[in-house]
């Protein structure tokens, strides 16, 4: 969530600074702005909603000045309004920031003593006080600065210019990610290197405490104790063209089309084909699990079904005992944990700050952890002991569709791997079960052939108020993340059930004006399954059929409508089944006319807890 970008340079900053944060429009947010140091002052301009507003308001009253800072706002203190947007400012500095500020409340108070004024309900507002307060005293800018940071608790990425100081960018991290970027005659600042991939490919990344002073090309970076830091600078692979939609109408539809490829990919990188055998590149993660007496398993979101599904694969394969749990909630209940235990930790960005959180205490507990990630240049990746990468590419549309089938991809190499670790499954099963993974790509480009008759079903979808899901075995995170997909961009209330569980009171809700999605592959438990499917609709409830041909012909003359999924192995299914309650939850919100890419209240990368 929210975006910074800063730029001491040669140019005019604002118009770089505009689309350097157009890149940053995937992590979400509700109001932006860009501040720079024109003559001896600081100017900005702000506007809430998105930043086609702040162009329009940069068209009628540009900004000149090549030192800038710029922010994309995703709320968490104070409304979206123009006046909580940042970059917040004093007659002296002005600030942008990512993350929360937790004890904003006592810092405000000790400044209003002393006379400062606040216009604003954010706890950003509070640093820019700070360290004007210390600029007051006589500190230098960058003394002020590091002073500041000092008197912070929480989670926050900082980046602040000032009055009179060309050329001066600093920035300040503790939690939030920040990058700093190099080139040959001016130096950059953002969230990450996605944001800074037009400018530059030379970038390191701030540590927990860092601050880093920009001043053209030269850079210094500062740790904790104020020492100077040498951070690595590599050559990151963001790519520096503007994602774009290839043709689609949203992101979404582009990124659900991409599975295909991008699970290929993803299995190309854990799958040897030859064998086939699960061949991991990444070393330690196969000697933890043969020898782990349990694994945690722990995510947030979309990640946390994929999560779930992950439980019933180890299970099986590896019958090595796992618990699932919320990162927000792991460890706050203070879990037990074995001595050669293994934590796994999922997150598309790798930045979510429940789950680095998790982590490292999971880590300070003595437990191996791995770590899944679509960014391996992220805090995750880089505070974890073993990484094991999705290979999604960028994901811009703010509900997860191809990072969560990546996600799915590794699970399953990682649970075959550790099966044959264990020695719970031989050579023959393993080179079975793989191949059967590297048909997936293949079978979501069939179904993906039946987009048209999805959205058909999508535009009848729209017209419900509630809608259900079910689902057995791995189906059954499977109906939990369809819902939230539902949820997440139609706004339609959705819920996810195991199919068993809808005697034991969900079935309460179901009339003729509920439609319910069952996900029912021709499976061991599929005639459970429909058995479910069959009190639903013997009380009037609207069944959409997700299955096979074997499925539908068994089942499918009683549905209200039925959606045909290609007969795949028992394993795959979570993979391939993705796709049609992606595509239905896409067509509904189309229908509805939300904004599909960038829904309400939602960011892509939630750095807060």
């Amino acid at each position: 969530m929210c975006g910074i970008v800063g730029i001491s340079g040669r140019d005019d900053a604002a118009p770089l600074i505009l689309e350097a944060l157009r890149r940053l429009e995937y992590r979400g947010y509700d109001s932006a702005g860009i501040a720079t140091l024109t003559g001896h002052h600081i100017d900005r301009r702000r506007a809430p909603g998105k930043l086609s507003k702040l162009a329009e308001v940069l068209a009628k009253h540009p900004l000149s000045g090549r030192t800038g800072i710029g922010h994309t706002r995703w709320a968490t203190h104070g409304a979206p309004t123009e006046s909580n947007a940042h970059p917040h400012a004093s007659a002296r500095v002005a600030l942008v920031h990512n993350g929360i500020i937790e004890n904003f409340r006592e810092l405000r108070d000790e400044l209003r003593a002393k006379g400062h004024k606040f216009e604003s309900e954010t706890d950003t507002e509070v640093a820019v006080h700070l360290v004007t307060d210390y600029l007051d005293h006589g500190l230098a800018p960058e003394e002020a600065a590091k002073e500041a940071v000092r008197r912070l608790t929480g989670a926050y990425a900082l980046a602040m210019i000032f009055t009179d100081e060309e050329g001066l960018v600093i920035g300040a991290r503790k939690g939030s990610p920040l990058a700093v970027g190099y080139a040959e005659k001016e130096a950059y600042l953002g969230s990450d290197a996605f944001a800074l991939a037009p400018f530059t490919n030379r970038v390191s990344y701030l540590e927990d405490g860092d601050v880093a002073v920009l001043r053209g090309p030269q850079v210094s970076i500062y740790n904790e104790s104020g020492a100077p830091a040498n951070r690595e600078i590599k050559i990151t692979s963001a790519t520096a063209g503007l994602v774009d939609k290839a043709g689609f109408n949203h992101f979404m539809a582009k990124e659900i089309h991409e599975q295909p490829e991008v699970v290929g990919h993803t299995l190309a990188h854990y799958i040897d084909a030859t064998g086939p055998f699960v061949s991991l590149r990444e070393k330690g993660a196969m000697e933890a699990l043969g020898k782990a007496s349990r694994l945690m398993i722990s995510a947030c979101g979309t990640s946390y079904y994929a999560a779930l599904v992950g439980k019933y694969w180890f299970e099986k394969f590896a019958r090595l005992g796992v618990e699932v749990d919320v990162a927000s909630e792991l460890r706050y209940r203070d879990p037990v944990y074995p001595k050669d235990g293994v934590a796994l930790f999922i997150s598309q960005s790798g930045e979510t700050a429940d789950t680095l959180a998790a982590l490292r205490d999971a880590k300070a507990q003595g437990q191996t952890t791995i770590a899944i990630v679509n960014v391996t240049e992220s805090s995750i990746a880089r505070e974890a002991d073993v990484v094991l990468p999705t290979f999604a590419g960028p994901e811009i549309g703010v509900a997860s569709t191809k990072a969560f089938t990546c996600q799915l991809a590794v699970l399953a190499s990682l649970a075959i791997a550790a099966g044959r670790a264990r020695g719970i499954i031989d050579k023959a099963q393993e080179a079975k079960l793989c191949a059967s993974l590297l048909e997936t790509p293949r079978h979501m480009v069939e179904f993906a052939k039946q987009d048209a008759k999805v959205k058909a079903l999508g535009v009848e979808l729209a017209k419900a108020r509630d809608v259900l899901y079910l689902g057995r075995g791995v189906n059954f995170p499977l109906a939990m993340e369809g819902a939230l997909k539902l949820k997440e961009i139609s706004y339609i209330h959705a819920e996810g059930y195991a199919a068993g569980e809808m005697k034991h009171g969900p079935i309460a809700l179901i009339d003729e004006n509920v439609p319910i999605i069952v996900m029912a592959p021709h499976d061991a438990v599929f005639e459970k399954t429909i058995s479910n499917m069959q009190e639903s609709m013997a009380r009037g409830g609207k069944v959409v059929l997700i299955s096979d041909a074997r499925g539908i012909s068994a089942a499918g003359q009683q549905a209200w409508a039925t959606i045909e999924v290609p007969e795949t192995d028992e394993l795959i299914a979570p993979l391939v089944y993705s796709l049609p309650m992606q595509m239905l939850a896409y067509h509904t919100a189309v229908a509805k006319g939300t904004d599909v890419d960038q829904p309400r209240n939602l960011a892509k990368s939630v750095t807060v807890e």
